[in-house]
Formats: C-alpha cells, sequence, structure tokens
C-alpha cells in the first residue's frame, strides 16, 4: 500500500548497480559498447539539468500554452478534425477505470461490459451506414480507407483501384503506400466544380478495376452524386467504397441505401477530442457478402450455458490469430476507448438530436457562406456542401499569412488548399460547426475581410 503513496518509485544506485551486475556489465556505458566510438556523440545534450517537480509542471505548462487550442481560439479549421460539442458525460464515463485500462478482450468471461460497448458501437454504425456488418472500429479514416482498398482488390481479384482527388490527400496517401506492398495500381480522377468529374471516372473504369472510392462529403465539404457513382463501378462489377462524414449521415442518405459495398470514415465528430490532431477512431462497415474479408474483429452476440446474453469476438481474420500470409489485415487493435466515446455520444443524443446537430452544421455553414459572399469573397464550387466549403481569397493574398493574422486576432483560419492542391493555390477550406454562434462567424467574416483587404 505504501507504493500508493508516491507518483513513482525512484531507482537508487544501489537498485543500478544490481541491475547492471545482473545482466553482466559494469556501467551503464557498456550497454552502448556496440556502437562504435567515432560516431558517437561526445558533447553535452542541450537541455536543462533536473528539475523539481514544481519548476517541471510549470514549464510543461508553458509549453503547452504556445498550442492554439480551441478552448481559447475560435475554430474555422476542419479538413478531417472538427470542432464538435463533446458531451460531458464522455469524459466521466471513460474515464472509468474498467474502460480506460482495458486492452483486448480476449477473456469474454471478465470482459463483459467492453465487449458490449463495442457491440453498441457495430451496431449504431449499421444504423448509420445502412450497411449490414461493422467491424470493432480501426485506427482512424485514413486507414480504414487504404483497407477497403486492399479488401477490394482480394474480394475481386483485381489489380486497380481508382480514387478521386476530392477524396482527404492523406487518405490517399495512405492508400498509395498501401497498394505499393500489394502491387496494386491507382489511378486517381480530378474534379469538376468540387465534386468528382463523373465522365473522367466512366473513361477510367473498366473490367481491370476492383473498386472505385469517393468521399462524400469530399475533402471540399461537397456532397457526391453517390447514386450517379454506382451504376459505373457495378456495371463493370467492381466495388463502391464510400467514406462518409457519421456527423453528415443525420442527414444525408445512407451509403448502404445508395449501393455502396464498403462505407469507411472517421468517428472523431461523434464526441471524439479534436486531442491537437488525434488519436481518433476509424470505423468500417460492409454489405453481407464481404462479412468475412472484413479487416479486424467483430463483436458477436451470443447465449451463455444459462440462455443468458452475453458477447464474444468473433471473426477475428487478422495476423494474430492466423497464418500472416492467410491475414485480411495487419491492423492488430481497435480503438475500443474511442469507439466508446462514439457510442455514449450517439446514445446521448438519440437519433433526433444527431439530426438536430446535423442541421446546425449544414446551416451555419451556409450562413457563414452567405456572409463572406455578401464581402465579395468568391466561392468557386457551386456543388451542395455539408459543413465545409471552399473560399478564394483575393489575387496575391496568401493562405498561410491570413491565417497568422486570424491568430492574432483569436481565430483558427481555414485550411490552405494550395498544401495539398497545387491548382487551388489561394483557396481556404473553412469548416462551421454547431458550436459556432451567429456572433463568431460575423466577425471572423469581418476580420477575414480586414486581413485580405
Amino acid at each position: 500500500m505504501a507504493t500508493n503513496l508516491h507518483r513513482y518509485i525512484p531507482m537508487t544506485e544501489q537498485d543500478q548497480a544490481e541491475m547492471l551486475a545482473t545482466i553482466g556489465v559494469s556501467s551503464t556505458e557498456d550497454l552502448f559498447r556496440d556502437i562504435p566510438e567515432a560516431i558517437r556523440y561526445k558533447g553535452t545534450m542541450p537541455m536543462s539539468s533536473a528539475l523539481d517537480e514544481f519548476s517541471l509542471l510549470e514549464h510543461m505548462k508553458e509549453l503547452a500554452g504556445r498550442n492554439a487550442d480551441t478552448d481559447r481560439y475560435k475554430s474555422f479549421l476542419g479538413a478531417g478534425i472538427y470542432d464538435h460539442h463533446l458531451p460531458v458525460v464522455i469524459n466521466h464515463m471513460i474515464s472509468r477505470s474498467e474502460f480506460y485500462t482495458a486492452y483486448t478482450p480476449y477473456q469474454p468471461e471478465i470482459s463483459q461490459g467492453e465487449l458490449q460497448a463495442i457491440f453498441e458501437f457495430q451496431s449504431y454504425i449499421c444504423e448509420l451506414t445502412g450497411m449490414k456488418v461493422a467491424n470493432a472500429s480501426m485506427y482512424d479514416g485514413v486507414t480504414a480507407m487504404s483497407e477497403a482498398g486492399a479488401l477490394a482488390a482480394g474480394a475481386t481479384r483485381r489489380k486497380q483501384l481508382v480514387v478521386s482527388r476530392a477524396v482527404h490527400p492523406e487518405a490517399r496517401e495512405a492508400l498509395r503506400t498501401m497498394a505499393h506492398g500489394l502491387n496494386l495500381e491507382i489511378v486517381e480522377i480530378g474534379c469538376t466544380g468540387g465534386v468528382t468529374d463523373l465522365d473522367a471516372l466512366r473513361a477510367a473504369v473498366t473490367t481491370l478495376t476492383a473498386a472505385v472510392l469517393v468521399q462524400s462529403p469530399n475533402f471540399f465539404g461537397a456532397v457526391e452524386d453517390i447514386a450517379a457513382i454506382e451504376p459505373i463501378i457495378h456495371g463493370a462489377k467492381g466495388l463502391l467504397v464510400v467514406s462518409a462524414n457519421p456527423m453528415a449521415l443525420g442527414l444525408l442518405e445512407t451509403p448502404g441505401k445508395l449501393g455502396a459495398d464498403i462505407c469507411v470514415g472517421d468517428a472523431q465528430p461523434l464526441g471524439i477530442s479534436q486531442s491537437l490532431g488525434g488519436p481518433t477512431c476509424g470505423f468500417f462497415a460492409v454489405a453481407e457478402p464481404l462479412m468475412r474479408r472484413m479487416p479486424g474483429r467483430i463483436v458477436g452476440q451470443t447465449t451463455d450455458q444459462d440462455g443468458k446474453r452475453g458477447f464474444v469476438l468473433t471473426l477475428q481474420a487478422r495476423e494474430q490469430h492466423i497464418r500472416r500470409e492467410k491475414a485480411t489485415s495487419n491492423i492488430c487493435s481497435n480503438q475500443a476507448l474511442l469507439a466508446l466515446c462514439a457510442s455514449i455520444y450517439l446514445s446521448t443524443m438519440g437519433k433526433q438530436g444527431l439530426i438536430d446537430a446535423a442541421t446546425l452544421n449544414l446551416q451555419k455553414a451556409h450562413y457563414a457562406a452567405n456572409t463572406l459572399k455578401a464581402q465579395g469573397f468568391e466561392l468557386p464550387f457551386g456543388a451542395p456542401f455539408f459543413n465545409e466549403f471552399v473560399v478564394k481569397l483575393p489575387e496575391g493574398a496568401s493562405v498561410k499569412e491570413t491565417n497568422l493574422k486570424l491568430l492574432e486576432a483569436g481565430y483558427l483560419g481555414g485550411y490552405d488548399l494550395g498544401i495539398a492542391y497545387p491548382e487551388l493555390k489561394g483557396h481556404m477550406l473553412i469548416a462551421v460547426t454547431e458550436k459556432r454562434t451567429r456572433t463568431e462567424i460575423d466577425s471572423f467574416a469581418s476580420r477575414l475581410g480586414e486581413v485580405v483587404a
């Protein structure tokens, strides 16, 4: 019990000497003897001497204070991570030690709570996406997209993936990395008016195409015409992969009803903190014929010998359980704690609450777009959008410099599209969530106009 009084247990000189003697060396320097003397660092590391606890805490607070977080700044930055409202009950629940310290529930007899929570997550994802089966979550939406490409190639035994350039740039990078290892060909389709060019898509899809991968709402915030894309790939007997924003699914038709074979995305909008960029939680749902090819794991519902409802891990077709060359995925863990965040969020909000939150995102984003348009800003894309839209800054204005000036005024400005799309240099991707008030939107628009004037 005495050890609980200490934040840590220090190592004495005697402890160090005994450990060194046990492994057969006389000093810590001997641990590095395999490193050639010529390449060893001889100087003193540029760091302070040891700090006492109070000084260290003050130093860490100062470092953390340099981050431009959404507690102190009004955020109009999205591009994959969004500043949504987090009901306080979420943090209260996930801080319980039963969830907070849990790892993989290999022993179902002692993990029923976690297994049920994951089962509820799967059920919510199926309802949101309109798909038949969902897994127990992935690392994030980006890796879920690349895993979808791998599944499609394996299921169709084809080597070509056609992906829209309106898909998140980081998801396309992950897809390329995966494709390199599996010797797959990636064909990118351009955009017109902020959405996928359907004529170019028709020209690119052939009998060699395993899948078409699109995102809706896409990276520019625009809603893709999934109903028009579906017959293009299914006519070639390939698969349709749709990456979706789960918040938008509170309003939009489900990908499953629009013909998607695989639906993936990031659950971050559903009650998961931005945490300065992650971690998040990916979801992955499929039509029933693809169930046994799904990466990761599935929690299934069953009954015990007394007839009581229980939960177990099923369909664990991954490298830890079967031969590596037969595994459907190399992802070895799911984001159970963050999936729990999403489940608590959806339970708290309810069906109508999610619709209301999605409606606020839609209305406030359109209000912001109209306000900026009234100030003379050009909105280059005319496609319907959800809670993000593209604004073109005046000729010669730098998005980077503009964002620095907005930061000084207390705003996190939009994403610089020129980083990933050279043809969109000088364009800013602005996100507006339910948290932004009308006053904040008006003030942001006014300040943006002053900065670029």
